[in-house]
Formats: structure tokens, C-alpha cells, sequence
């Protein structure tokens, strides 16, 4: 289908499997992605939700658990930060980074910026750019945000300018891609071909929307589906040979028995062959010197009109 402004936001092409390849022929990339944001509202981080018994948990034990985890298993993740969560919790960012994991943005408060001007959104992004790279040592590559403007509870969304500003501030990749389940480009600019390199990202995979409560059988609480979803996904894209990412909230995958089924997933996985375990800056960075977009992003222009009352 031919690629049309604003109707889509990659060419619709994609890579086929036999296409895809990883550094020293390694079979699978394997990502791990770990959201420290308690923001609960469209309006972002706020004093609630930072003192929530649920989010206390979630930077504390919740985060032990996970960083325990990853270390055990000798793993490297993309840690999701608010830039408000490095000003109050400095030193935990810093620990974190140097256990080897990557610091992306995650917003300055993990708010749905849809609603903003573009100055606005751009004097956050540079807020959020300056604040990270002061606390962590380094700019970050990365941002995470869930393009869910339709959702009147999402947080961390993206506004129609978010991309071409995130261009111009010098990010190298968006992590939260679901037009696609390899690495991709999102086009901001068709005319101009602007286009940012975009990480795969599917909601089946991220914890936030399985482990809502503590304890199994209310309903709220689905770790055996999450566990599953996990597993099959991971096999599924093994098998091809493209990506396979998870989401964790510390809060969530780092409690319990949450915890536990994490370990046998992480446990399952090390045992497969050829696992490119790389962050999110490390596969950005390879995929775009090995699949530039001058020359892997298939554009055609569109042959569709509109008419008045179209809703295309």
C-alpha cells in the first residue's frame, strides 16, 4: 500500500525474516526494558503517586528484585527514567547505570504531551535532555513514550510533533514502535523524508497490563497469561530471527511470586543459542549503520485522494 502523510507512520514494507541479520551472526536480538515511571494520569508523575504504597514497593524492593535478576542471569536492560524520577532518586539512577544498563528518557514526567504547543513540548524535551545528562553523565539516546492519544488514561503519550522535535534534539531512537515487530523508521515528514529509527513494542509483552494487584484470582492479578504471552512471543520471534522485547515495572515483575515467574522466563530464555542481548541504544546504533534509512526506507507516494468528508 502506498505510504500516505499521516495515515501511517512507516512504509508499510517492512523487513522480511531472511533479511534481518545481527552482529556476528547472532540468531536473535533479546531486550529488556524496565519502566520506572509511578505516573498514574495523563498529567504525569505527581506527589501521590510517588508516596503510593505500591510505588514506595516498586523503587525499593521491586527494583532490588529485578536488578538481582538481571545480574544473576548476566543481563543488560534500557531502563525507562522520568527526568523528575533522577532528581528525586539520584543516586539509584546512578546505580544503575553503572551496573552497565542504559538510562533513555522517559519524558520529564511521564506525561501525555499531546496537548502542549510545540514549544512547549520542546522546552520539555530539552528539560528532560539536560536533567538526565547532568544526573547520569550522559545524554540519553533513547525515549519512550506510547502513542495512546485515543486513551483518556494513557501517560507518557506523543503529540503529532513529538517525533520531528525528538529528531532536532538529537535522540537516536523511539522505543515504543508498534507498527512493526522488527527495528523500523517512523516518518515525522514525508516530503522531507524525516524519519526516526523506532524499537518494536507490543503491549502483550509489558507487565503493567497483566499485574495490576498482588495477588492472583482477583481478576487483576493475570502473571500465568503475562508468563505465557512471554514465552510464546519470545519463541516465535527466535524462530524468525527478529526481536522479541519485554516490559517490567518494578512494582509488578519485582514482586513475589511475580518475581519467581520472571525467573523462569529469563531462565528459559538463557538457555537458547545466538541471543543478542543488546540495549536499546546498541541496537538502534547497528541497525542504523546496517539498514539505513537512505536506503531501506521504501517510500512510495500515495495514490489516494481526499474528498470532502473522507475520513481517510
Amino acid at each position: 500500500m502506498p505510504w500516505k502523510q499521516n495515515y501511517t507512520i512507516s512504509d508499510e514494507i517492512g523487513m522480511k525474516d531472511s533479511e534481518v541479520r545481527w552482529p556476528d551472526g547472532k540468531r536473535c536480538c533479546f531486550s529488556v526494558v524496565v519502566d520506572l515511571s509511578p505516573a498514574s494520569t495523563p498529567s504525569g508523575i505527581t506527589a501521590p503517586d510517588i508516596t503510593h504504597p505500591t510505588s514506595l514497593f516498586g523503587i525499593t524492593v521491586g527494583l532490588q528484585n529485578i536488578m538481582r535478576l538481571l545480574r544473576r542471569y548476566g543481563l543488560r536492560a534500557t531502563f525507562v527514567v522520568p527526568a523528575v524520577m533522577a532528581e528525586i532518586h539520584p543516586d539509584r539512577i546512578k546505580s544503575i547505570r553503572d551496573d552497565g544498563h542504559e538510562i533513555a528518557a522517559g519524558g520529564w514526567k511521564h506525561e501525555d504531551v499531546s496537548a502542549l504547543s510545540v514549544e512547549e513540548e520542546r522546552e520539555r524535551i530539552a528539560l528532560t535532555t539536560s536533567t538526565l545528562e547532568r544526573i547520569v553523565g550522559r545524554r540519553p539516546k533513547g525515549w519512550f513514550s506510547l502513542p495512546r492519544q485515543q486513551d483518556a488514561f494513557a501517560v507518557g503519550s506523543v503529540s503529532c510533533a513529538t517525533i520531528g522535535l525528538l529528531l532536532d534534539a538529537g535522540y537516536g531512537y523511539m522505543g515504543n514502535g508498534l507498527a512493526d515487530d522488527a527495528p523500523h523508521y517512523w516518518v515525522a515528514d514525508f516530503v522531507q523524508r524525516k524519519a526516526f529509527l523506532t524499537l518494536p513494542y507490543h503491549y502483550s509483552c509489558d507487565d503493567q497490563f497483566f499485574l495490576m494487584f498482588p495477588t492472583e484470582g482477583t481478576g487483576l492479578d493475570r502473571v500465568n497469561a503475562l508468563k505465557r504471552n512471554w514465552l510464546r512471543e519470545f519463541e516465535a520471534q527466535y524462530r524468525r530471527g527478529r526481536y522479541f522485547s519485554l516490559t517490567l515495572h518494578p512494582k509488578g515483575s519485582g514482586w513475589g511470586h511475580h518475581a519467581e515467574a520472571l525467573e523462569e522466563v529469563l531462565a528459559y530464555i538463557a538457555n537458547f543459542p545466538g541471543l543478542w542481548n543488546a540495549t536499546g541504544a546498541e541496537c538502534a546504533d547497528y541497525w542504523s549503520a546496517t539498514y539505513p534509512a537512505d536506503t531501506h526506507l521504501r517510500l512510495s507516494a500515495s495514490i489516494w485522494q481526499d474528498y470532502e468528508g473522507s475520513l481517510s
